[in-house]
């Protein structure tokens, strides 16, 4: 009895200490997280991953026709870069829970904008639906824990797998990446002709180095013409005594500025149709 009464005094002694207080153990459904990029479009999915242990899961652990969380612990959410295409219905930007109707007939996919569902302490409510989607249901070899996975990847679209027990349940996304590249191409080239334009002013500003800045500025407006890379090349013209080259330009920027209301350089250019007059 004395044993007995020391091993328990020293289980009580060491569940007080701080080393017991932060053991670490294998959860029963540990986190995950998968991520693919579509194109230019991240997807990704955080998740926990419960275990079969035996049981039955579809019809079981997981009852048909009743809302699901769709993983373990707190809901399971996904995260789109960019706008995308989910199960053909469209899906702004951003992060939401993945809630599901598991159903002999097949399945409902839902995304809900609520992130705090279950675990989080929030409770599903249909009000908070962002789409609501059908998934396609295949039989698989058997898989021991819930996964999500990423399969037939182009840059255009992808495919949603959760995979668990025999079952795999998928919903294809589709990202519009040849629009996106497009946008991206545009944003570069108009940043490029900008970039030329303040590079040249720069060096006209600094070195006096005139035709080198004015280089710059011929290959900005080669990229595109606008009235700021034109006065700016105007300027220049000015500035190495070309006068009446220079006044033809301005009149050209003032022109092009008078259809844009960030026509920031308005005085000095319209100044400048003023003092150039007459000159060569």
């Amino acid at each position: 009895m004395r044993f007995f009464g020391y091993a328990a005094g020293v289980l009580l002694a060491l569940a007080t200490t701080p080393a017991l207080a932060q053991l670490e153990l294998p959860p029963a459904s540990p986190a995950a997280k998968v991520m693919q990029v579509v194109g230019l479009t991240e997807v990704s999915v955080d998740y926990a991953s419960p275990a079969v242990k035996g049981r039955k899961i579809w019809g079981g652990l997981v009852p048909w026709d009743q809302v699901w969380r769709t993983g373990a612990n707190a809901a399971t959410k996904i995260s789109f870069g960019r706008d995308v295409t989910f199960g053909g219905k469209p899906v702004p930007a951003g992060s939401y829970s993945i809630v599901t109707i598991p159903s002999e007939k097949g399945w409902t996919v839902v995304l809900n904008k609520e992130l705090a569902l279950f675990g989080g302490g929030k409770t599903y409510d249909a009000k908070d639906d962002v789409v609501r989607v059908s998934g396609a249901t295949s039989e698989i070899p058997f898989r021991e824990r819930l996964t999500f996975l990423f399969s037939n990847t182009t840059d255009d679209q992808t495919s949603l797998d959760l995979e668990w027990e025999k079952l795999r349940v998928s919903v294809p996304i589709q990202a519009d990446t040849a629009a996106q590249a497009q946008q991206n191409i545009q944003a570069a080239v108009t940043g490029s002709w900008r970039s030329l334009a303040n590079a040249g002013r720069y060096v006209a500003d600094t070195s006096k180095d005139y035709p080198t800045a004015l280089k710059y500025l011929d290959n900005s407006l080669a990229i595109q013409q606008h009235w700021y890379n034109t006065w700016i090349k105007a300027d220049i013209l000015a500035r190495s005594g070309k006068y009446a080259d220079a006044r033809k330009l301005a009149q050209t920027a003032w022109d092009m500025g008078q259809k844009d209301p960030n026509f920031f350089f308005k005085d000095a250019v319209a100044k400048a149709l003023v003092d150039w007059k007459g000159k060569k």
